[in-house]
Formats: C-alpha cells, sequence, structure tokens
C-alpha cells in the first residue's frame, strides 16, 4: 500500500512540475513571401491563374467565338455559365449580361514584380506612322497558283543586331509570299530575372543560324489566298474586314496549314518562328524592356492605353505603328503571335542555341507578344502566354519565319 501512495505521489510532484514550465515556444514563423506585383500576364504555374487571364481578356468581347473557345478549353470552368449565356445572348441579339469581375484571389505565388517602368500608362495618343505597308496584298488570282519571283538578295550581316529600320535585307519569295526581314543574330540575353516566373531565368542564347521573319504580321487577304487555294479555312467571324488587318481568330494548327500552302506556292521552307528568335527579332536589338526604351510610351503599339490608332474591336491595319530598330512591325500588341515552342512554364532546361523547344506539354503552345486588347503593361519584349493549340481565339495571330541559308 504505501509503495502505491508513494508512487502515486511522485507521479503528482511530477504533473506539478511540468505545469510549471514555461510554454513552449512557438515554432519561428517564417518570413512572409513577397506579393506578385503583377503588371502583365498573371503566373504561369496555377490552372486557376490561367483561366483567370483567359477569361479577363475575353470578358467584354462581342464575339461569341471567343466564349466558345473559353468553353473548349475550360468546359467545367468557373465562367462556362456567364460564358453560355453570353453565346446565347450574342446569337439572338440581347443586350450581354455585364461582365464578371475577377473573385478575390489568393495571393499569387511569389515572385518579384515586372520591372523597367511596366506599369507606367502611356501618355496622349501619338499620330499614327507614315511607314505603312504599300499594297503589300497581292491581286486575287483564284484559278492559279501565285506566280514565283527570285527572292531579294540578303547581304550577310546588314540586319544584325543594332541595324536600324532603314538599313535592312528584306526578302520576298513569291507574289503572294509575305515581305520577310532577314536578320543575322548575334548572342543575346533571352526573358528576365525580374519579371513574371515563366520569363525565368534570364538566360543567353547564341541563335545557330540566320532568318527571315516577317515584317508584318500574316494579314487577312494573305490569309484568304490560302483559303483560294482550297487548303485554309474560311473564318466567318472575319467577314468583311478589311485585307489589311492582321490575321487573327486562328488556331496553332490552321496556321500551320497557310505554313504549308505558303511553302507549297513559294518553294521555301516556311514555318513559324521560334520563341527565340521571335524574343531575339522585338527585342530589335536592344537589351530593355521596351524595344523603344525602359519606360511605356504611347505611340508605338497597340494596344489599350497604348495611344492612337486604336479602338476595343479590332487591331489597327498593320504598320500602323513604327518599326523596331530591326525594321519589325507590330511585334508589340496587335495580336498575340503564334511561335513554334511547346510550352514551359519557364526557361530551365531551354534550348541555348535558338531553336524550338518542342519537348513537353506540345498541345498547349506559345504565343507572344500581348494583343490591342491588353494594356500596355503586356508591351514588354519578354511577356509570353501559352494556348490550346486547336483553339481558336480573336486575339491571337502569327507571323512567318524560315531559315536562310
Amino acid at each position: 500500500m504505501w509503495t502505491r501512495l508513494l508512487t502515486l505521489c511522485s507521479w503528482v510532484v511530477a504533473m506539478v512540475a511540468i505545469a510549471a514550465l514555461p510554454a513552449a515556444a512557438p515554432a519561428r514563423a517564417q518570413a512572409p513571401s513577397r506579393t506578385f506585383q503583377l503588371a502583365g500576364v498573371l503566373p504561369k504555374n496555377s490552372a486557376e491563374q490561367f483561366e483567370l487571364a483567359y477569361w479577363n481578356s475575353i470578358k467584354d468581347s462581342r464575339q461569341a467565338s471567343d466564349y466558345e473557345a473559353y468553353l473548349q478549353a475550360y468546359p467545367k470552368g468557373r465562367f462556362a455559365s456567364l460564358a453560355r449565356a453570353r453565346i446565347q445572348q450574342l446569337k439572338t441579339g440581347a443586350p450581354p449580361a455585364p461582365a464578371a469581375q475577377r473573385p478575390a484571389a489568393q495571393p499569387p505565388p511569389a515572385a518579384e514584380g515586372r520591372s523597367g517602368g511596366g506599369q507606367t500608362q502611356a501618355g496622349g495618343g501619338a499620330k499614327p506612322s507614315a511607314e505603312r505597308p504599300q499594297n503589300r496584298v497581292p491581286a486575287r488570282t483564284p484559278d492559279k497558283a501565285p506566280a514565283r519571283s527570285p527572292p531579294v538578295a540578303v547581304p550577310q550581316g546588314e540586319a544584325g543586331a543594332g541595324a536600324s529600320a532603314g538599313n535592312v535585307a528584306t526578302v520576298k519569295d513569291c507574289d503572294a509570299c509575305p515581305l520577310l526581314i532577314a536578320l543575322h543574330p548575334q548572342p543575346f540575353t533571352m526573358g528576365s530575372n525580374g519579371s513574371d516566373p515563366s520569363e525565368r531565368p534570364a538566360h543567353k542564347v547564341t541563335p545557330h543560324m540566320p532568318f527571315a521573319i516577317g515584317k508584318y504580321e500574316v494579314t487577312v487577304g494573305q490569309w484568304n489566298q490560302c483559303v483560294r487555294g482550297s487548303v485554309c479555312p474560311v473564318m466567318p467571324s472575319l467577314s468583311g474586314v478589311p485585307d489589311n488587318q492582321p490575321m487573327r481568330d486562328v488556331s496553332w494548327d490552321e496556321a500551320q496549314l497557310y505554313l504549308k500552302w505558303l511553302s507549297t506556292v513559294s518553294g521555301k521552307p516556311y514555318r513559324l518562328p521560334t520563341e527565340a528568335e521571335w524574343e531575339y527579332a522585338a527585342r530589335g536589338g536592344t537589351t530593355t524592356p521596351y524595344w523603344w526604351g525602359d519606360t511605356l510610351k504611347g505611340g508605338h503599339a497597340s494596344c489599350e492605353g497604348c495611344g492612337d490608332p486604336w479602338t476595343a474591336e479590332r487591331p489597327p491595319p498593320v504598320g500602323s505603328f513604327g518599326a523596331n530598330p530591326f525594321g519589325l512591325n507590330d511585334m508589340n500588341g496587335s495580336v498575340w503571335e503564334w511561335v513554334q515552342d511547346c510550352w514551359h512554364s519557364n526557361y530551365k532546361g531551354a534550348p541555348a542555341d535558338g531553336s524550338a523547344w518542342v519537348g513537353g506539354a506540345c498541345q498547349a503552345r506559345v504565343i507572344r507578344g500581348g494583343s490591342w486588347r491588353e494594356n500596355g503593361s503586356y508591351m514588354l519584349s519578354t511577356t509570353r502566354f501559352k494556348y490550346d493549340a486547336s483553339v481558336r481565339q480573336s486575339q491571337n495571330g502569327f507571323r512567318v519565319a524560315r531559315s536562310l541559308e
């Protein structure tokens, strides 16, 4: 009995001693991560953010095809019901429902905000540049293939880094072919370490061969030549759109049809530019966030708030703004441009020779450059996004490229 009593007393004393101990210090809280201050596209490592970015890009559209494209990509998305209602309203002529506002989101992944004055708003509209394409779209020849013409000579190095818009080499392989600018690229830094996570890491690229890229985006008139060649599909959404408008509402897969047709009529191996080629061309030999400098300025690109000419309904004709130092027009704004590469959420493991990165999630392809519907923060040379290769969207277009031997 005395043994049990002593044991009980010992237990009580131990409990009292434990209770008297100071409370254990809580685990040291981790320092809060920096919030991602988005000046342009949303983080690419979140499916939710992708859908939100997609919806925000079309929520004010008056084209049923935009909402149909959303439903194709997100049949059970958070805005699916609203998208179906919009389609019904647009097809019946009923007044559109108010756009859904982006719901309060959880703090996105930690990263730094865009650098280089990406949030600066453009000032008043600038006059459109006088440098515009003059009758670039060939006369219609529905009953025969466009005649081939010899390409313009390409002086070696003339359009390399630092070339001015007035001192570039051009290539035109056939009457129906888009006008190209020949580039003999030098090593450059692609991407940005102080911007969107998908643009990291900034890395050196040494393109392995010269290439030529379209001075302008492929136009509606040029696309229609392919339609008359019975290769490209008719786009009802662009009925009545002038021939000098950039071609849009076209999927990556459909762009391949145009490239196949163009390769046939020209005898040259046309393709989309690689993502590295596209960024090299867009930078125009510069290292600043925009090809025209460190801050956003009006009158250099077609985007909301970037200056005249601009309307919410459609982009202006190709060449409405001045060319970059390589002589290329509309690399920023106008329409998003498909490139050859498959989507990767960042540049880790990206090719260093400028070739297309085609491994990975190839159902999604890269688009570059922003569009006329986005604000100026999308106009940075590094801006990139992804889209399903088989889906049309009214802001997506492309320009052509081919390697130079």
